[in-house]
């Protein structure tokens, strides 16, 4: 009996006709339709949006009144929705019901795991129509829209410039309000954004590195390697010292040195021709 090739993981066998939604197995794709023709009896009096349900109409209509009825009892910090609440919980308790059953990374939301789980099968199921780039997270691919269309949705109520992305757009409410949230661990500079951190600590690794070869350096040289320990501090610093018969290696945490350019001496001297 011939068989029928395996679907390689990730291959989006069914698009779609109505979204950028893909998957590879038909019985879950007839469920992702009914979502677009199921019937939407609840209409919103305001913005004309319609839902399946009263009660998604009902939490609908908080995002005109600015109803925030569920409260955090550690932060107070207050949400529309009961499980929007129970999922900022999990930020103060740490909890991770959420376990992928591939490599047991846990998360916070279930959604999290949903897109994590993609990184296993390789599905990619928002697929661009313009260009057919695809990708794991519907934020990534609606992002990646607006390079097509030049629509820039998130604007700055200060001085009306429009972002593409609302990332972009508090980086520059920053230029405004001087917040400098991003402070480097080992001066205390601030930054308005972590890139400009990472950049500034990355010098401080590079001097870093260069004040330690130049006083390793200075440390073998052979004037200062006639010095024990007690006059030469960088010598009591080093890990261990082997001495061997055919050539002496000094290994310190990231500098080796031949015996053939630089002689030890010791306080206990190792005759390596008595020894052979």
């Amino acid at each position: 009996m011939e068989q029928r090739p395996k679907t390689p993981p990730g291959a989006r066998t069914h698009q779609c006709d109505q979204c950028p939604y893909g998957m590879d197995q038909t019985g879950h794709m007839h469920l992702h339709q009914k979502s677009h023709t199921a019937k939407k009896p609840f209409k919103c009096t305001v913005c004309g949006k319609a839902f399946g349900k009263s009660t998604q109409l009902q939490i609908h209509y908080r995002t005109h009144s600015g109803e925030t009825p569920f409260k955090c009892t550690v932060c107070e910090k207050a949400f529309r929705q009961l499980s929007h609440l129970q999922m900022h919980q999990r930020t103060h308790t740490g909890e991770k019901p959420f376990k992928c059953i591939v490599c047991g990374k846990a998360f916070k939301q279930s959604a999290s795991l949903n897109v994590h789980q993609r990184t296993h099968t390789g599905e990619k199921p928002f697929k661009c129509t313009l260009c057919g780039k695809a990708f794991a997270e519907s934020g990534h691919f609606y992002k990646h829209q607006r390079t097509h269309s030049g629509e820039k949705p998130f604007m700055c109520t200060v001085c009306g410039k429009a972002f593409s992305q609302s990332s972009y757009l508090r980086n520059h409410q920053r230029t405004h309000t001087g917040e400098k949230p991003f402070k480097c661990a080992l001066c205390g500079k601030a930054f308005a954004r972590s890139e400009a951190r990472k950049r500034h600590e990355k010098i401080h690794k590079e001097t870093e590195v260069e004040t330690r070869s130049e006083n390793q350096s200075a440390a073998l040289s052979p004037s200062r390697m006639e010095q024990g320990p007690e006059d030469n501090p960088s010598l009591a610093t080093w890990r261990a010292v082997k001495v061997e018969c055919e050539e002496v290696k000094v290994e310190c945490e990231d500098v080796k040195v031949d015996c053939e350019e630089v002689k030890v001496k010791c306080e206990v001297k190792v005759k390596c021709e008595g020894e052979m």
